[in-house]
């Protein structure tokens, strides 16, 4: 064959040299028209707001449930919080500024029990020297046996016989220790304590009954026949209310007259925060070579009692506020399950046209979400605001922890996600033709 005879063929182009000019049109016009198409997340947010504007009042009933249930979990630990501290706080005033010490005992083989050490007469000086001690003093109960306590010197035999008060010899320092307060007259100090004077101070309800008011003019007690005068009556023993029932003595004198030979009770009253220290070191002060002999009861440090109290207060209130947010996530499911029947026909429309399922799924289950930190940072906030009010309303001091709050505005969101998994995964798997068909 002659090269005429030939046919032409198009002169060969290297892959170098092909330029875009040289590729189908129809294949560059797709790839425009796909990146054109693209569904972004921006488009994404759009859909999920405009699906919640859409229905007003439906997203105030679904988003009220997330409400109360955050509001309720960030107004219970404020108000936990705040009420370990004002706890915290007060409690000083009685008990985290009382130290108790008694001797210790044992048990005998016929199971009767027997005490182990005694408390020495001089106890409240010994404690008296360790830091944080404000006040101490000794108490003891006397056994009246058969003395009788009367404001009369001469018993009538035909009177009805009556139990008589307790009668309990006490240091001078005691009725500053246990916070008692004189309500007439004055009390005894060491002084009397010291020369064993018969002097005595009656509580508020013993003195009703014996019938003395007031301590002008002198009053007198007998007790087992022996006259003691009333100095004062006290009233108001935050520690030891038993003592407005009882007549109270220096222990010098119930050492004389009525042969006391010990005592019961070291009552030591502390500075705040002082208590484990105190109850430490109380016992090397009373008897250096045995402090294993005396029990004490000191209070706990203030930390020790927020944590407690706060953990107490938190286990009953987290309760109602997790129920209050469950009842909120499932009505969120309840919605959004809702509005995914409601809108099966778009969602096979947009199915038809190309959307993919994960685009419908994210579509339901960003508005499960938006609906939950909405609801999260309402929540929030009403809580905030009640525990400040509150907290002012009763001149408490408000505490709060900023990234509480914070963490739990995002828990609504978190709520919304758990609770639009489900509604969102129905939605993805509706077939187009299905819904279209239904529609």
């Amino acid at each position: 064959m002659t090269d005429r005879m030939r046919p032409l063929r198009p002169p060969s182009r290297s892959r170098a040299t092909t330029t875009a000019s040289d590729r189908p049109a129809a294949e560059l016009l797709g790839r425009d028209i796909a990146r054109r198409d693209r569904f972004t997340f921006q488009d994404l947010v759009v859909e999920a707001t405009s699906g919640i504007g859409g229905r007003p009042a439906r997203l105030v009933m679904t988003t009220l449930g997330t409400v109360l249930g955050i509001a309720a979990l960030v107004m219970t630990i404020g108000f936990a919080q705040t009420a370990a501290r004002q706890i915290a706080s007060q409690f000083d005033a009685v008990a985290a500024t009382q130290v108790v010490i008694t001797p210790g005992d044992t048990r005998t083989a016929t199971g009767e029990s027997v005490a182990t050490a005694r408390l020495p007469w001089d106890a409240p000086d010994r404690v008296g020297r360790l830091t944080g001690v404000e006040a101490a003093g000794l108490i003891g109960e006397v056994p009246l046996a058969d003395l009788t306590i009367t404001a009369v010197p001469v018993n009538d035999p035909s009177a009805a016989s009556t139990a008589p008060p307790p009668l309990l010899a006490v240091s001078g320092g005691l009725l500053d220790a246990v916070r008692g307060t004189v309500v007439t007259g004055r009390s005894f100090d060491e002084g009397h304590d010291a020369r064993g004077d018969r002097v005595a101070v009656l509580g508020a309800r013993v003195a009703e009954r014996l019938g003395i008011a007031r301590v002008d003019r002198q009053p007198s007690i007998f007790i087992g026949g022996i006259a003691y005068a009333v100095i004062g009556v006290v009233d108001d023993m935050q520690r030891r209310p038993d003592l407005k029932d009882a007549v109270i003595v220096p222990i010098g004198a119930a050492r004389n007259d009525f042969d006391l030979a010990s005592v019961e009770e070291l009552q030591v009253r502390i500075a705040p925060g002082a208590g484990t220290q105190i109850g430490r070191q109380a016992p090397i002060a009373l008897d250096p070579n045995a402090p294993e002999n005396f029990d004490v009861v000191a209070p706990a440090s203030g930390s020790d009692l927020s944590a407690d109290v706060q953990a107490d207060v938190n286990v009953v209130f987290l309760i109602l506020g997790g129920i209050a947010l469950l009842a909120g996530g499932l009505g969120i499911a309840n919605v959004t399950s809702l509005s995914v029947m409601e809108r099966v026909g778009e969602i096979g429309l947009r199915r038809a046209l190309g959307a993919r399922r994960r685009q419908i799924a994210a579509q339901f289950m960003l508005e499960s979400v938006i609906i939950g930190l909405l609801g999260g940072l309402i929540g929030s906030s009403l809580g905030v605001l009640a525990v400040v009010t509150l907290s002012l309303s009763q001149q408490w001091t408000p505490v709060l922890d900023p990234l509480m709050a914070i963490g739990a505005a995002l828990l609504g969101a978190v709520v919304g996600l758990a609770a639009g998994g489900l509604p969102a995964r129905r939605a993805a798997r509706i077939e187009p033709i299905t819904a279209l068909r239904g529609s």
